[in-house]
């Protein structure tokens, strides 16, 4: 534990869900653990107050009218609660509650930015969004001028942090690697591995699953699909001809996630080319490296990082679907390739991509924190 003086730190969101694994399980679990002397405060709409982790969670009401109207009322009663913890350090979660960052600063306090995602590119993948080139400059402009006034930022990804560099210099990259105690580990038998890969997570046209779908046209190999599907696109996958090779299971938990990893002879994460998907690192990309299955990802320059530069997979282009089949085609004709690729996603999960080594880094950036506002 790193020792300190007395400091009371307050995390708010306006947005996110009780137990949310980057803010709460990360974050503000790690600064009350290995800070001294800290008194880390959770705010969060409509959920239950009490001490976990070490974590004290305090709860607002939750306007349930419209979403603009949700963003000004409960973001006031945000601010109203964190006025009343008089923190030392006030750590933003949410873009909405940009507007009550200078107040927090005016009363001199160290206020701090968590970008997740790099929202104006995020805008501009919206395709029923009128205007958004407009909307995706002007909130890119409104985000800078606050944030080139605040104590620092936190990013999710390198590539946001390149962004606000340019505008703040006390900003850092924590990586939203997973937590190795959430992770299970996994050593694939030759024995149990079937002729399938996998897609484990939210199902939508954006994630690439119809060109999935239709990669799998004359495979010899079946590709099951674990996660919700809303029936109108449902309907849309299940008439092509790829769809016959295709187990949709549904939502799964976590142990039959394991399950099916660890019969698989690929994990796939196709993502399409949009442009909040290119610098995003997707944490089932990580689950996939810890359950020893290599990747095939989509050919970002980023992800190509991750998975081809250090042996962990073969990235395609997510709008050819012939590409994919050909990558899931390769695995399945070089089993002892796959393995050795699945073993060093492993490996390097366990020593690299995983919230241990991002934990240092946050410590780090907190004791820099309090050490300037000492001064």
């Amino acid at each position: 534990m790193v020792s300190s003086k007395a400091v009371k730190i307050v995390h708010l969101s306006s947005v996110h869900r009780d137990l949310d694994v980057r803010i709460f399980l990360k974050e503000c679990a790690s600064l009350a653990s290995k800070i001294d002397n800290a008194s880390v405060n959770l705010i969060l709409a409509d959920v239950t107050e009490r001490e976990e982790f070490g974590v004290h969670v305090h709860s607002v009401s939750k306007y349930n009218g419209s979403r603009l109207k949700r963003m000004w009322f409960t973001v006031n009663q945000v601010f109203s609660k964190a006025i009343s913890l008089d923190a030392d350090i006030y750590h933003l979660h949410d873009p909405e509650l940009l507007r009550i960052a200078l107040k927090l600063k005016r009363r001199g306090k160290i206020v701090v930015y968590d970008a997740h995602e790099d929202l104006p590119r995020q805008i501009m993948g919206k395709s029923y969004l009128p205007f958004k080139r407009v909307f995706a400059a002007f909130f890119e402009r409104y985000e800078n001028f606050v944030v080139k006034r605040l104590d620092g930022v936190v990013t999710a990804t390198p590539f946001i942090a390149a962004r606000f560099k340019k505008v703040n210099d006390n900003t850092i990259d924590i990586n939203n690697f997973p937590l190795l105690s959430e992770i299970a580990f996994s050593n694939n038998e030759p024995s149990v591995i079937e002729n399938r890969v996998c897609f484990i997570g939210g199902i939508s046209p954006i994630r690439g699953i119809s060109q999935l779908v239709d990669s799998m046209v004359n495979s010899s190999i079946r590709l099951s699909l674990a996660g919700e599907i809303e029936s109108e696109y449902f309907n849309e996958l299940s008439v092509k001809a790829g769809w016959r090779n295709v187990d949709a299971l549904g939502f799964i938990n976590r142990s039959q996630a394991l399950a099916l990893k660890q019969k698989c002879l690929a994990g796939i994460v196709t993502f399409l080319p949009y442009p909040n998907h290119v610098n995003a690192q997707p944490n089932k990309i990580f689950e996939y490296m810890a359950a020893g299955l290599p990747v095939i990802g989509s050919n970002f320059p980023l992800w190509k990082e991750i998975i081809e530069q250090n042996s962990c997979g073969i990235c395609v282009d997510p709008m050819d679907s012939l590409a994919i089949a050909a990558a899931i085609h390769e695995l399945a004709s070089h089993k002892e390739l796959a393995r050795k690729m699945g073993d060093n996603g492993s490996r390097l999960v366990k020593e690299k991509y995983n919230w241990g080594q991002e934990e240092i880094k946050l410590i780090d950036f907190y004791q820099q924190l309090m050490k300037n506002s000492s001064r």
